[in-house]
């Protein structure tokens, strides 16, 4: 129905629409709201969360559904915005528009846009690259406000990096009368004081903590190059065995660690997809800027590097690994378009899974090697869709100071994401137990290690934008690190006064929310 309040299309339980709405991209979890909001305007949002935090959840009689949350494309790993307890979905995926801002001087991108639209607005039209993730139905929302890591940061930054402003739906006050009321400000980091943090908490900060975001501006963003070179290939499983293995990963993570601050190998990106023995092979994705002198060159010494002294032998890529699909598959450099990289196809999800992650300030120690394998080698029946991705890390990344962006880790030279799937509606007991064994025999071990990446020489802690509540279970964190320093280091403390400033009453929260 269309309310006539001014806030947007509400979707009761009653709508066509509402089974689908209720739930995000991952069908592992889903809500029971009283309602969903659709928003399509700044002006929209404010009197969505303006009616949702002064009504009560009359539906149930209690306080059993207590949250409201938003939600841009329907990304999050976990249950943070829909599950049980949520008793209003803000979706904002309508505000999805892209335009050249003459007053700010900057790219205006609407909190609901996607990178779908990020490719066919910014890129294609505006003739702008977005160094942010490649997956076209992620939400700009999340993505951005948890840092934006994508396949051109090593050669441009993070997207944060380029963030000039953002506009914010805030509660942190009461009107004599007792109702909460929302603001809509705007922070930039040319402002000063509180305005000044609240920009920069939305610079790796993660979503759903201080406000509803509902525009960003973007100044500086690089050129978006026609194309880029690209390499698709695969290692037999077949023909690996332990030592092939190990070698592999060295001379990924090697590679890296030499080449942080090399010119010539700086944007050059690159994904190793460790896969179960079940499937036929271990993946490989690479790609750089097409436009660079010796493109091809470059990316050819990258595969000959990461292949020598393999044994097994390098041959096409023959089957997508976790959300990667096949593009190409070739094992030879194969230039594509910029128009295709953008729009990279991805079906309706019907998968649920579970995922963690880890920053590694070295290439892999023997004994993450030794457990990743014997994960690999010796996986349970029930897990047949399983990746241990190394992505490639630095280089423009880790130009920038710690300090200037809530993102901590700017000095890792791989990140990690463990992902395992399985079918909607299956047993997930499995799937997680090995996910999360394996996880803590990679960086735990009799030798007194926590089971978690605890920021050290080695290990740099995890990925906001890929959450895992597991980091606050005492069962699967045996460290005395918080999930909040894994997340966020130092600069969690700042995070809080943030929270404190702008969202007093804590209507934005979660499992992992920032607390006040």
């Amino acid at each position: 129905m269309v309310d006539n309040d001014g806030a947007g299309l509400r979707i009761g339980p009653y709508d066509w629409r509402y089974p689908t709405l209720r739930r995000g991209y991952n069908p592992r979890w889903t809500a029971d709201p009283a309602y969903i909001r659709l928003v399509a305007t700044p002006q929209e949002a404010v009197r969505a969360l303006e009616i949702a935090v002064n009504e009560a959840d009359t539906a149930t009689g209690g306080n059993r559904r207590s949250r409201i949350t938003v939600r841009s494309g329907g990304h999050c790993y976990e249950d943070f915005v829909s599950s049980p307890d949520v008793r209003v979905i803000i979706d904002v995926s309508l505000m999805n528009g892209i335009y050249w801002d003459a007053h700010r001087q900057a790219v205006c991108v609407g909190a609901g846009a996607s990178n779908w639209d990020i490719g066919e607005k910014l890129t294609k039209k505006l003739g702008l690259l977005m160094p942010g993730g490649s997956c076209p139905t992620v939400g700009v929302g999340g993505h951005i406000t948890g840092g934006g890591f994508g396949l051109f940061s090593r050669q441009h930054g993070l997207t944060v990096d380029y963030l000039d402003a953002v506009e914010v739906a805030v509660v942190r006050r009461r009107s004599p009368a007792g109702r909460l009321e929302v603001d809509l400000v705007t922070a930039s980091c040319q402002d000063t004081g509180e305005l000044r943090e609240l920009w920069w908490a939305h610079t790796g900060g993660g979503g759903g903590n201080f406000g509803m975001v509902t525009r960003f501006w973007f100044k500086d963003l690089p050129q978006a190059p026609s194309g880029a070179l690209r390499v698709e290939a695969g290692w037999k499983w077949a023909d690996m065995d332990y030592a092939s293995f190990k070698r592999l990963v060295d001379n990924f993570g090697g590679f890296f660690r030499d080449h942080q601050d090399d010119d010539r190998y700086g944007p050059l990106f690159g994904i190793l997809l460790l896969t179960p023995r079940t499937s036929d092979q271990i993946g490989l994705i690479a790609q750089i800027d097409a436009t660079l002198p010796e493109a091809r060159q470059r990316l050819t010494e990258f595969v000959r590097a990461l292949d020598h002294g393999v044994g097994a032998d390098l041959d096409h890529r023959s089957q997508a690994h976790g959300e990667h699909p096949v593009l190409t598959g070739s094992k030879d450099p194969v230039h594509v378009d910029i128009s295709e990289l953008t729009a990279v196809p991805l079906l309706a999800n019907d998968q649920a899974g579970k995922y963690k992650s880890a920053y590694m300030r070295t290439p892999l120690p023997e004994h993450h090697v030794r457990a990743v394998w014997e994960a690999l080698t010796n996986p349970p029946e029930a897990v047949r869709d399983a990746t241990v991705q190394i992505d490639s890390y630095g280089g423009a990344i880790n130009r920038r100071d710690a300090a200037d962006t809530a993102v901590a880790q700017r000095d890792s030279v791989v990140k990690l994401q463990y992902q395992v799937y399985w079918p909607s509606g299956g047993d997930p007991a499995p799937r997680l137990k090995w996910i999360r064994e394996l996880y803590r025999a990679v960086y735990g071990d009799a030798e007194g290690r926590p089971g978690v990446p605890v920021p050290d020489a080695t290990t740099d802690g995890c990925y906001i934008s890929y959450p895992d509540a597991d980091l606050s279970d005492p069962e699967w964190n045996r460290s005395e690190v918080p999930w909040s320093a894994l997340y966020y280091k130092e600069h969690y403390p700042r995070l809080r006064q943030v929270k404190r400033t702008w969202d007093p009453f804590n209507v934005f929260r979660h499992r992992q929310s920032v607390e006040p």
